[in-house]
């Protein structure tokens, strides 16, 4: 399992930077986590297009959703050139009208994700937790290879996200406030509580994300190791991680 950071910022991206995207390679597939303004630009580094093999988006917020748009159309020149000859699925949930446009002419379609859905591509199973957002969001656990991936997407701090991650090997968390923003922002984690995840959990590592566009990231990563009591890792943009 190897994880690439494609983009790790909340609400908007800095010059060359990018909103939230992952990709995720597990069990020979490529899957794309979320598709923020400049995700699209940043995976083409690393993959072509249409070597993707599933989308899942989190929810529609254009942090995690607006690349997706530009993707259509890469994806549809590859069908109609004959260099894929199935429609890439993207998965979202089907409780905006946002889901209607995931799908596009012949070379994308939208399927369903909710807390009863388990996906399975392949020998990879995912399977759902709704957050706690101001808008319907999923966060994701993916297993593969022997390993299991948890990704919180966006979220303020609730006690079902210790249940879903448990035992993860790898957990991707939000940490868009820093610990002294407590209460300022109800509809994010501080990077203190997702240490408190991570180490209710019994994680094996922590790395987090989708961060604010003031401070200091290294105070955040201080702050959440301070609470998980081992390293955590800061996301970084084209950085790939091997997850063992």
């Amino acid at each position: 399992m190897r994880l690439t950071v494609l983009g790790n910022w909340g609400a908007y991206p800095e010059a060359n930077g990018a909103c939230s995207g992952y990709l995720l390679n597990v069990d020979n597939k490529n899957i794309l986590l979320d598709c923020g303004s400049g995700v699209l630009s940043s995976l083409r580094n690393h993959i072509r297009y249409e070597d993707l093999d599933a989308v899942f988006i989190s929810h529609y917020h254009p942090d995690h959703v607006n690349d997706i748009y530009t993707l259509h159309h890469a994806i549809q020149e590859a069908y109609i050139f004959g260099r894929i000859k199935e429609p890439l699925r993207i998965y979202g949930h089907d409780e905006h009208f946002i889901f209607s446009l995931l799908s596009y002419k012949e070379s994308c379609k939208a399927e369903i994700i909710n807390e009863n859905t388990m996906v399975r591509i392949g020998g990879i199973s995912i399977e759902f937790l709704k957050t706690n957002h101001p808008v319907t969001c999923y966060a994701m656990r993916i297993k593969g290879d022997g390993k299991t991936f948890v990704y919180t997407a966006d979220t303020c701090f609730m006690s079902e996200l210790i249940h879903f991650s448990k035992e993860a090997d790898f957990l991707l968390c939000e940490a868009s406030l820093f610990n002294s923003e407590a209460g300022l922002n109800l509809a994010h984690l501080t990077a203190g509580e997702a240490g408190i995840i991570a180490k209710e959990a019994c994680v094996r590592e922590l790395m987090i994300t989708h961060f604010p566009h003031r401070g200091d990231q290294e105070q955040l990563k201080n702050e959440a190791t301070e609470t998980f009591g081992k390293e955590v890792k800061c996301a970084v943009k084209g950085e790939t991680f091997e997850i063992e």
